[in-house]
């Protein structure tokens, strides 16, 4: 009796259950549909639900799988466009559809389907934030002739309100619904939402109705740090105009005007937007003066707005339609698009960003790189609003998204142009290379997870091509690489998105920068092939009897602070060996200074010392200006006499005299931390930090000691001495053949000690 009342019970639930259990597998969003005896019903209505909101579509990429429970099977059909039933008792449950997480992904799913609108089932789903996928159909790119295209982007310093207009512009032309959660919502990474800074620039196309014509208005929301200038000046090159966005509290700063300079280069109109005029402290008069003194535009052409109330932002959209001009392009040219930007999915493969700047593109075309030479076919093109919405074409002048099956990341290279097979073109002058300015080697903690990091890396560099990539190896960490990045900020993000994105563990090494030597023998000449070598590693630093001069690399900063601070400033950059080049006023309070810097100086701690010393006023900017001349020499650290390579720094000769207490305190610091790390020996460990051959800090490990005296308990003191002078004996004996090896741990707890300081 109470066995079959037990089984009426577990019916009774199984009935009652439907459900859709999310879970996350590496960095692809799956969804797996359990059901039960009354799964049919359900089912059905789920797929009438898919037909009716247009999810299903009759393509391959939606037909590789179906719905799997355990009295059910549904198939597609794809020339029909309908479903079949097929069998009962599959019961694992396991087939995950590709279009199952295509919908999901759309918010076409939710755990308690309901046949129809309107009922209680639907009032349980979330408010979906993109009204993009809602569209039941396509749209149809063919609406927006070139006339009626607009590409734009926004430019800005750190922190003056770029991410939170293009919030607004979404929510005025209707992309997004008008919610208080929209807060960064091109922001998609975590890194970005953690740090409150963008650093990819994003993407999206908005359909704005003006004086009775649809208009496409293609918006690139770009980052504000000098480490990410290289994705502005690639946004940059999809445009004909740029929003030039200018706190209304803190007025001009320095990536504002290294923004500026980047978009007048390029040839774009610039539309000035002045933002938080709603603060308290605000000044648009003050910084309408500074606009038209430092960059020569007229004060009226400024736009006055509060992006976050949402204040005067119309006036934005109408002056992108009236001051920026359309994209030259034509349709009825043969196809020319440019990949500006690229990210890797693990199962579509490369999804490439393109700005299209002749001709048309639809799904099915035959492409090709004129990168790689290599053909592939379009699966899938579309626009981004914010999200993926895929159309029918893409037309000249407009910008979207491409997916054309290319697996291998090194097939996607941004700059790269595309044309249809068989009708090639010139191809368009893509981009600058990035310039490193900081190298860092990377190894992974665990040598078994080399393959997993080297993927990692791969899809990582895909996205963020500015990051240079050379295979390194070290004695005492194992194979890795050595990284270049534009900035110490951006080496930070690099990791942290490695951690994030892909649960990778590395150790980071020192930072450095690029060095030049040039070489005096013809013999060496020969072996490296060049008489001017480039040295990332400072292991690799040659020796002065081998090269005529040293080259340090130099940037051209630009320092804006309030004038009571310069004084103070100006003895921080004499103190860093710069040469000061200009100094003016851009209004009765500011002053924008220009000095000439060795990059080694400001690539650590300038910035924070900078902030420290202005009370947070001042703002740094800086660009890459060349290499000159310098003396240069190598610190070593040693261990009782033996070099150890992956703590080698390069430091400036002078440093010996002006800067002496500076380069102490590094090696100090270095020396204490690794006497703290290295495990105790049965002798005496010497750490020593060295400037070519003069010794400026040292620590020492003592050594085990055996207390060689306890068995005396008296008697003539030479019996004392004797047995202590044998055991001195061994133990110099010892430390001469003893071969001291740095643990990897202790390896990690000094460089990351180092990164955090």
């Amino acid at each position: 009796m109470q066995t079959s009342r037990r089984n009426a019970s577990c019916k009774r639930r199984r009935a009652a259950l439907f459900s859709v259990v999310w879970f996350q597998q590496l960095d692809v969003e799956c969804c797996l549909l359990t059901c039960f005896p009354r799964v049919a019903e359900v089912c059905l209505n789920l797929v009438r639900q898919l037909l009716a909101r247009g999810s299903f579509e009759e393509n391959g990429a939606w037909g590789d799988g179906a719905i799997a429970s355990r009295d059910l099977l549904l198939t597609p059909r794809l020339r029909r466009g309908m479903w079949t039933l097929a069998g009962q008792g599959w019961w694992r449950g396991r087939a995950l559809a590709a279009w199952v997480t295509e919908a999901a992904r759309k918010g076409l799913l939710w755990p308690h389907l309901a046949p129809a609108r309107g009922t209680a089932a639907e009032s349980r789903a979330p408010d979906r934030c993109y009204r993009s996928a809602d569209r039941k159909e396509k749209i149809d790119m063919s609406c927006f002739p070139v006339e009626n295209t607009r590409n734009f982007s926004i430019i800005a310093h750190v922190d003056h309100g770029k991410s939170t207009l293009a919030d607004r512009l979404l929510e005025l032309t209707g992309a997004i619904d008008k919610t208080k959660n929209n807060k960064q919502v091109l922001d998609k990474l975590q890194v970005e939402r953690e740090r409150g800074i963008t650093v990819k620039a994003q993407t999206a196309s908005l359909f704005y109705n003006y004086e009775g014509k649809q208009y496409l208005l293609n918006l690139i929301d770009t980052p504000g740090h000098v480490d990410f200038s290289y994705e502005v000046s690639r946004s940059l090159s999809a445009c004909q105009g740029v929003l030039l966005v200018v706190d209304a509290n803190e007025g001009i700063q320095a990536q504002t005007v290294a923004n500026f300079f980047l978009a007048f280069e390029a040839q774009l109109s610039i539309i000035p937007v002045i933002n938080k005029i709603d603060l308290k402290n605000a000044d648009p008069e003050r910084v309408e003066k500074q606009i038209e003194k430092v960059f020569d535009i007229p004060g009226d052409e400024c736009i006055k707005i509060s992006a976050k109330l949402g204040t005067n932002v119309e006036s934005v959209l109408d002056a992108v339609i009236k001051r920026i001009p359309f994209p030259k392009a034509h349709c009825r040219n043969p196809l020319r698009a440019l990949v500006f930007d690229s990210t890797f999915d693990q199962y579509r493969g490369v999804i490439a960003n393109v700005a299209l700047f002749d001709g048309v593109v639809s799904k099915g075309d035959k492409i090709v790189s004129a990168h790689t030479q290599k053909t592939y076919e379009v699966n899938e093109v579309g626009v981004l609003n914010p999200n993926e919405q895929p159309t029918h074409k893409l037309y000249a002048g407009q910008v979207g998204y491409l997916i054309a099956g290319m697996k291998d990341v090194t097939e996607a290279q941004i700059g790269d142009t595309l044309y249809l097979h068989k009708q090639p073109v010139e191809p368009l002058p893509g981009f600058k290379s990035a310039k490193p300015m900081v190298f860092a080697g990377m190894y992974p903690v665990d040598q078994s997870e080399y393959n997993n990091l080297k993927s990692a890396i791969e899809k990582l560099t895909l996205n963020d091509s500015s990051v240079v990539v050379h295979r390194d190896s070290s004695l005492a960490l194992g194979a890795g690489w050595r990284l270049g990045f534009l900035g110490l900020l951006h080496m930070e993000v690099f990791n942290q998105r490695l951690e994030q994105e892909y649960n990778a563990s590395v150790i980071l090494t020192t930072p450095t920068v690029p060095y030049k030597a040039v070489l005096s023998s013809a013999k060496l000449i020969k072996e490296y092939r060049e008489k001017e070598i480039t040295i990332i590693n400072p292991a690799q630093f040659p020796d002065k009897s081998k090269v005529t001069e040293y080259l340090e690399p130099v940037v051209l900063g630009t320092i804006i602070t309030p004038d009571e601070y310069t004084g103070k400033i100006m003895m921080l950059c004499q103190a860093r060996r710069a040469v000061q080049k200009n100094m003016m006023y851009i209004d009765q309070n500011r002053v924008m200074l220009k000095y000439l810097f060795p990059l080694n100086e400001i690539v650590v701690d300038f910035y924070d010392s900078l902030k420290s010393l202005s009370s947070g006023y001042a703002s740094f900017d800086y660009e890459d200006a060349g290499y000159q001349t310098a003396e240069l020499v190598k610190m070593d650290i040693l261990l009782n006499g033996s070099i150890v390579e992956e703590l080698v720094t390069v430091v400036h000769k002078c440093i010996f005299f002006c800067l002496r207490d500076k380069a102490y305190s590094v090696g100090k610091a270095i020396c204490e931390r690794l006497k703290d790390s290295l495990p105790r020996q049965l002798f005496e460990i010497a750490i020593q930090a060295a400037l070519g051959s003069k010794i400026i800090a040292r620590e020492t490990v003592k050594a085990y000691r055996k207390n060689v005296l306890a068995k005396c308990y008296g008697g003539d003191i030479t019996r004392k001495m004797k047995l202590l002078k044998r055991q001195a004996e061994g133990k110099k004996k010892l430390r001469k053949v003893g071969n001291v090896e740095v643990p990897k741990d202790a390896f990690i707890k000094v460089l990351k000690t180092q990164s955090d300081k």
